[in-house]
């Protein structure tokens, strides 16, 4: 007598076919939330979930954060941190950010020619752990991703020019351009911005305030749509 065997046949799963959300992490360098850089990159953030992307916006400056304390952990051969920054405050959790992010964005205004303080600590920390000091400059980005600079400032564009604020902003954009491929680096700037919302109560003589006014009211709208662009542009490329 022949035994004879079934096989049961067990029901297949379904292919799961959702995709994970394209994430856009907005950084704000200035030290205030709701102004003009900050309206810059919730502007950029609409753009960017009107494509379906998922967004966050970080307000750095209120953060525990300092700057890079060279102490080299992230270069170290062997090193548990190599590639990583070793230092543990709250740009940590920033960074972690930034690394799980699809696309950043990072806004500052400019201070005395430079980014703000708190935008150079994240700079520092966010490129110099993945620049390696080898012959070739190797970078250990763990995969290359668009980044969105956005630049505020109350000087016209010819003075700009003329304080070495493009030099800073060309600068800032070829660092990024180092570790990300200049190719994923895209910068906006706002020119000429409105600083107060009452320059009476301010000695500001050194500006016209109703031609300053009468910029803000027909240039920014039109910046702001430039930012919303941006990072429409950026989450449609992940479709």
């Amino acid at each position: 007598m022949t035994e004879r065997t079934t096989t049961a046949v067990l029901p297949q799963e379904p292919e799961n076919t959702t995709t994970k959300p394209f994430k856009v992490l907005a950084i704000n360098g200035s030290p205030r939330r709701q102004w003009n850089t900050g309206k810059m990159l919730m502007r950029a953030l609409e753009g960017a979930a009107s494509k379906g992307a998922q967004t966050e916006f970080i307000h750095l400056h209120p953060m525990n954060i300092k700057g890079c304390a060279s102490c080299f952990a992230c270069k170290q051969k062997g090193g548990k941190s190599y590639g990583r920054c070793a230092l543990k405050d709250d740009l940590a959790e920033v960074l972690r950010k930034v690394d799980e992010a699809d696309a950043v964005l990072i806004g500052t205004p400019i201070f005395w020619s430079n980014a703000t303080s708190c935008t150079r600590a994240l700079i520092e920390r966010m490129l110099f752990r993945h620049v390696l000091y080898d012959a070739e400059m190797t970078t250990l980005v763990p995969r290359k991703k668009p980044i969105g600079l956005v630049f505020t400032m109350n000087v016209d564009q010819e003075t700009a020019k003329a304080w070495g604020y493009q030099q800073t902003i060309d600068g800032i954009a070829a660092s990024f351009g180092r570790a990300y491929g200049a190719e994923n680096v895209s910068t906006v700037v706002a020119f000429d911005t409105y600083q107060f919302a009452d320059y009476s109560k301010y000695e500001t003589s050194m500006w016209d305030e109703p031609h300053k006014r009468a910029w803000h009211d027909e240039q920014f709208p039109r910046d702001l749509d430039t930012a919303f662009e941006l990072g429409a542009r950026f989450a449609a490329a992940s479709v």
